[in-house]
């Protein structure tokens, strides 16, 4: 039997990378494993600023590494919803499926800032919890460390873009 597939997202706060995220999973019948949910799940109305989130992300990262390994060795898809936005991020994906050889595809969302504010406000209406979290400032924050991916990184990397025509390419 071979090993799953993981698939996991590159881009900007409110660029879609859930929307996607679950899209891709219900149409390969694969494992979907949100890191806001668990971080939710886990550690309730903790995260309130960028460093608690680095904190508690950090706190997740060693035991989901461990069930993302067993779930894909079993030969099941898991498509990881946590962000892959910046190198060290990378790092530790590519730490995942290379343990195992596993094979992967990094989903990157390319959309720009107008689109992601825009996102980001619907999400803050939509689901009240995230309001402390999901605003412009935040987003300005973040965005400061978001490093898009590049070829020379060693994935294997399918680009959508709200510009391109037809939607997605690889690099």
């Amino acid at each position: 039997m071979s090993n799953g597939v993981l698939t996991f997202f590159c881009g900007k706060m409110g660029a879609g990378k859930s929307t996607k995220a679950g899209e891709i999973a219900q149409a390969n019948a694969a494992i979907l494993l949100s890191e806001d949910e668990w971080l939710e799940s886990l550690y309730p109305n903790k995260i309130t600023s960028l460093e608690d989130y680095i904190y508690y992300s950090g706190l997740l990262k060693p035991q989901m590494k461990t069930l993302v390994q067993s779930i894909l060795i079993a030969g099941t898809d898991v498509v990881m919803d946590f962000p892959a936005n910046t190198i060290a991020q990378r790092l530790w994906f590519k730490s995942i499926f290379t343990e195992i050889e596993a094979p992967h595809r990094l989903i990157y969302i390319d959309m720009p800032d107008e689109v992601c504010l825009e996102q980001i406000g619907k999400r803050r209406i939509e689901q009240p919890s995230r309001a402390a979290t999901d605003t412009a400032q935040m987003f300005e924050q973040v965005s400061k460390h978001f490093v898009a991916p590049t070829f020379d990184e060693g994935f294997e990397i399918t680009v959508v873009a709200k510009n391109s025509g037809a939607g997605a390419k690889s690099l």
